[in-house]
């Protein structure tokens, strides 16, 4: 099956480049599509992920102008300046919200490309399922406004500090979890070591109850102690198991759950500023008071991208 998918998308694509690009070891395959004609379906970008029989990626992302989809056209009536819209799909094929590491590396795709001229400082606002995300250029990379992070059961959580369970293999008992949304689902657990971060076994998804209708990304974090570091930030590791892709070196939207479940349960005083190392690298996440009474979460890290990939 994934063969034929690859045959369709050499005949339908001769002679246009795919890029390979990661931002902390979650990578990507980007394809530029600035008329709108090259759609991906769900068979197609799992066949492209395919480690073994295809390029291989946790993603696909599609670079489309945003007044060429339902969801692009929503998005500009409000921010008009969003022209671009991530298309993303996981390695499994289906569609996600958006992918934090992934904007980044989009942004980086649309400069190198030539789609966009953002300076540095400047900010250029993208398009996803999960709204419009806000790209600003710093000196080691990209930052970027997730938006508001939320409490998927905010009275349950305040209540209990946990609002659900989560089972997985190298864990010997079900631990309580906190559900935090970043526009997509996360599942948040806290483990007390290192050592035992380590001894995860992430090859199958983690078993969580009550089960989310639309599943869910599930992050295992052990803070530093001390959590606050000399220089005022505090130190996370995180490992996690996306959804519909499996471990990742990174995710983005996942570093920024598992900063905002810590900060939830550190309470009050809780720092601002967090750094999570995850396999793949080390993702900076910062909370910040929004002019509408929220509080936005912004991700910076690096963006890379790697070669360029002909299919035959």
């Amino acid at each position: 099956m994934h063969d034929d998918a690859l045959a369709r998308a050499a005949e339908r694509w001769a002679g246009l480049p795919l890029t390979k690009g990661h931002g902390t070891g979650n990578d990507f395959v980007l394809l530029a599509d600035p008329d709108g004609n090259r759609p991906v379906d769900e068979s197609t970008a799992a066949a492209l992920c395919d480690r073994h029989r295809g390029v291989g990626a946790d993603g696909l992302i599609r670079a489309v102008p945003s007044r060429l989809l339902p969801e692009g056209r929503a998005l500009l009536a409000t921010e008009p300046a969003a022209q671009w819209f991530m298309d993303y799909r996981n390695a499994d094929g289906s569609l996600s919200e958006m992918c934090g590491n992934g904007v980044r590396v989009f942004a980086e795709f649309l400069r190198r490309e030539g789609l966009v001229a953002v300076e540095p400082g400047a900010v250029l606002p993208v398009g996803t399922r999960g709204g419009v995300k806000v790209v600003r250029i710093v000196e080691d990379g990209y930052a970027v406004d997730m938006g508001p992070w939320s409490l998927v059961d905010p009275a349950v959580a305040r209540e209990r500090g946990a609002d659900a369970r989560v089972r997985t293999d190298g864990v010997d008992v079900d631990r309580p979890a906190l559900s935090i949304s970043m526009g997509n689902p996360h599942t948040v657990v806290a483990l007390a070591s290192r050592a035992e971060l380590d001894h995860l076994v992430l090859l199958r998804a983690p078993t969580v109850e009550p089960r989310p209708p639309a599943g869910t990304n599930v992050e295992f974090v052990v803070p530093a102690d001390p959590l606050i570091g000399p220089d005022g930030v505090a130190d996370l590791a995180m490992r996690v198991h996306e959804r519909g892709v499996g471990e990742t070196q990174s995710c983005g939207t996942g570093a920024c759950a598992a900063a905002a479940a810590i900060r939830f349960w550190a309470g009050p005083g809780a720092p601002d500023r967090y750094r999570i190392a995850v396999p793949g690298g080390v993702l900076g996440v910062a909370f910040i008071p929004a002019a509408d009474g929220t509080e936005h979460v912004e991700l910076s890290g690096p963006a890379v991208l790697v070669g360029r990939i002909d299919l035959l």
